[in-house]
């Protein structure tokens, strides 16, 4: 069976038609640049435009989004315009589609796709899904159940959200050293440990690709793995949520 998944984030909006039995793209991925400013109308018209380009009508659409999300309605905006805060961003692109949407936190999602497809396979433990980007974005799994809009990246750590600290945009602009950047990395991670006991940390965005680089640096007692579906997982587990709206 085949839905669409779309991936809203700060820079780009992408889209594929997703396998969702085998958790893996169908078709290439179609990626248009987020319009700026990243507003509702914006946004929703360019889903729209990925749902054309697919020739989608008429069929479940699960598209993520970087922000809380709370029946279909963005309770915050990271990366995007605030005037999506209070939107029903749900019931805008369905309207903008001519399609049942459902719209979910982006790490939510790619915690979805990793928990069935990806390194989460089989742990019945305390999973907890960190995605590493322009900021960074969070799912936490117990005992296989998502417990949504966790929103860690946005932890106090010395006085700023831990993302204005370790996210893998502050290594860039800052030309951290992958060992230094892993140092605040850990400070992030031992605040998690404290908290949750995680039996399990995986590491997700594009900084994945690069985890030879510096998970020799990270001191957890979880165990720590990089995710295997990469900048793939929001999509397919989009999908794979969007699965829930067909009759």
């Amino acid at each position: 069976m085949q839905l669409l998944g779309i991936d809203i984030g700060g820079s780009g909006i992408k889209g594929a038609l997703v396998d969702i039995e085998k958790g893996d793209l169908a078709t290439e991925r179609h990626r248009i640049p987020t319009p700026q400013p990243a507003t509702p109308e914006s946004v929703s018209d360019t889903v729209a435009e990925i749902a054309k380009h697919f020739k989608w009508k008429n069929q479940p659409i699960g598209c993520t989004f970087p922000a809380i999300i709370k029946n279909g309605v963005a309770h915050s905006a990271a990366n995007v315009d605030n005037s999506w805060i209070g939107v029903n961003g749900q019931q805008l692109i369905a309207e903008k589609t001519s399609c049942p949407t459902l719209l979910l936190n982006d790490a939510d999602a790619a915690g979805i796709a990793e928990m069935e497809f990806g390194a989460g396979r089989g742990q019945r433990g305390t999973v907890i899904m960190l995605t590493f980007g322009t900021g960074i974005g969070s799912a936490i799994f117990v005992k296989g159940v998502l417990v949504p809009n966790t929103e860690f990246g946005h932890m106090e750590i010395r006085g700023k959200d831990a993302e204005h600290r370790a996210a893998d945009k502050i290594r860039k602009d800052k030309d951290l050293s992958w060992e230094d950047w892993a140092k605040r990395v850990n400070e992030f991670l031992d605040r998690m440990e404290l908290l949750f006991s995680p039996d399990l940390f995986i590491f997700g965005g594009g900084v994945s690709k690069k985890h030879g680089k510096f998970f020799d640096y990270l001191k957890t007692d979880a165990k720590v793995v990089p995710a295997e579906l990469r900048n793939h997982a929001g999509i397919i587990g989009a999908a794979m949520a969007a699965k829930s709206l067909m009759s």
